[in-house]
C-alpha cells in the first residue's frame, strides 16, 4: 500500500481510552524527538508552519501544549490570532498572516488559522459570499506558494463527536480554572453543528490538494489525539539528528577580590509565604502527637482502673482463702478435743 493510501485509512471513532502509564512512556519519547526536530529546523535553516483547526474543544490546544512543552519558545511560535482590526479589515485577508509566517529556523503554531474564514466566518456571516467564494480560490494557491518556497507545512483537523464536545463543553463551564475558555460564540457550534459540519466539507473539497492535504485526527481520546498528531509530525518531516555540541560547566574560579556582599536589609525580598506551607504539617503532625498523648493518657488511666480491680479481687480471694483454711482448722481442733474427751 502506498503512503498516499495509507493517509486515507480510517480509525476506529470511539476507540477505548488510552492507558495512562503507556500513554506517558510514548509521550515522554515523541517529545524527545520534538526537541531534536527542532535542532534540525535550526541547524538546516528549515521553515514549519503548522496549521491546527477542527471543532471547538477537540482538542487542539492541548495537542499544541504537548507539542511545544519542551520546545525552545524563541525557535518555536504559537500564533492564535484575534479578531482582525478596522485596518486588518481593509487590507487582503492573507496579509496579517503573511507577517506570521517563519524565518529561516523556526517552526510556527497556527492555533486556528486563515481557515477561521472558511469556518466561523462562513457561518456566522462575518464574510460575504463573494469574500468566502474567493477565499477558496485562492487559499489553495496561496498555499502552493508556500510549499513551492520551501517551506513545510502540515494541516491538521481535529474531529470531536457532539455527544463528546458536550461533555467537554460541560466540563470547562464547572471547572472555574478553564471557564475562560467557554464562550458564547463557541456554544453556536453545538446549536449549528450541522451547518459547521457543511462547511468544512465543502472547505476540504476545494483546499485537501497534494501539495498541502489536510490529515484528520480523531479526538475522541485526547491522549491518543495527541499521541497520533504528533506521530504523524515526526514521520512526515524529514528531519535527521543533528550533533548537538554541549557545552562544559566551567569550575568557578577562585575570588581574589575585596568584593563583599551588601547587607541584606538593603534589598527589598519578596515574602516567604510558602513557610506557613511548612508549618502547617508541624501543626497537624502536632494534633496528632496531642491526639497520641491524650490517648496513651487515657490508656494508662484505664489501664490503672484495670489494676485496681484485679488488684481488689485478688486480695477478696486471698482473704477469701484465709478465711476457709481458717474454718477448717478450726474444725479439725474440734475434733481433737472431742476425741481428747471421750477418751
Amino acid at each position: 500500500m502506498t503512503k498516499e493510501a495509507d493517509t486515507h485509512t480510517e480509525s476506529p471513532t470511539n476507540p477505548a481510552p488510552l492507558d495512562k502509564k503507556a500513554y506517558e512512556k510514548e509521550l515522554e519519547r515523541l517529545q524527545a524527538e520534538l526537541v531534536e526536530l527542532q535542532q534540525w529546523v535550526v541547524e538546516s535553516g528549515a521553515r514549519v508552519v503548522i496549521i491546527m483547526e477542527g471543532r471547538d474543544a477537540a482538542g487542539k490546544g492541548s495537542a499544541i501544549k504537548r507539542i511545544t512543552q519542551y520546545l525552545n519558545p524563541r525557535t518555536c511560535r504559537i500564533e492564535a490570532l484575534p479578531a482582525p482590526s478596522s485596518r486588518e479589515k481593509g487590507q487582503w485577508y492573507f496579509q496579517r498572516y503573511v507577517e506570521k509566517l517563519p524565518t529561516a529556523g523556526e517552526i510556527v503554531i497556527f492555533d486556528r488559522s486563515w481557515y477561521n474564514r472558511a469556518g466561523v466566518e462562513r457561518v456566522m456571516g462575518f464574510c460575504t459570499t463573494q469574500e468566502y467564494r474567493r477565499f477558496l480560490h485562492q487559499a489553495p494557491i496561496f498555499e502552493r506558494l508556500l510549499v513551492e518556497d520551501g517551506i513545510l507545512l502540515r494541516k491538521y483537523w481535529f474531529s470531536v463527536s457532539d455527544d463528546e464536545q458536550v461533555r467537554r463543553f460541560t466540563s470547562r463551564r464547572e471547572d472555574p480554572l478553564r471557564q475562560w475558555k467557554l464562550s458564547p460564540m463557541d456554544l453556536q457550534s453545538i446549536t449549528r453543528w450541522e451547518d459547521y459540519s457543511r462547511a468544512k466539507d465543502e472547505m476540504f473539497v476545494h483546499t485537501d490538494i497534494p501539495s498541502a492535504p489536510w490529515y484528520t485526527v480523531e479526538s475522541e481520546d485526547k491522549k491518543r489525539s495527541r499521541i497520533n498528531v504528533i506521530s504523524h509530525l515526526l514521520n512526515t518531516i524529514p528531519w535527521e539528528h543533528v550533533e548537538k555540541n554541549i557545552p562544559e560547566i566551567p569550575e568557578r574560579p577562585e575570588s581574589d577580590s575585596t568584593y563583599e556582599r551588601p547587607p541584606r536589609t538593603q534589598f527589598r525580598y519578596v515574602p516567604d509565604v510558602a513557610r506557613a506551607l511548612e508549618e502547617e504539617p508541624e501543626e497537624k503532625s502536632g494534633k496528632k502527637s496531642d491526639k497520641k498523648k491524650s490517648a496513651a493518657k487515657s490508656d494508662k488511666k484505664s489501664a490503672k482502673k484495670a489494676d485496681k480491680k484485679t488488684a481488689k479481687k485478688t486480695a477478696a480471694k486471698k482473704s477469701s482463702t484465709k478465711k476457709t483454711s481458717a474454718k477448717k482448722s478450726d474444725k479439725k481442733a474440734d475434733k481433737k478435743t472431742k476425741a481428747a474427751k471421750n477418751k
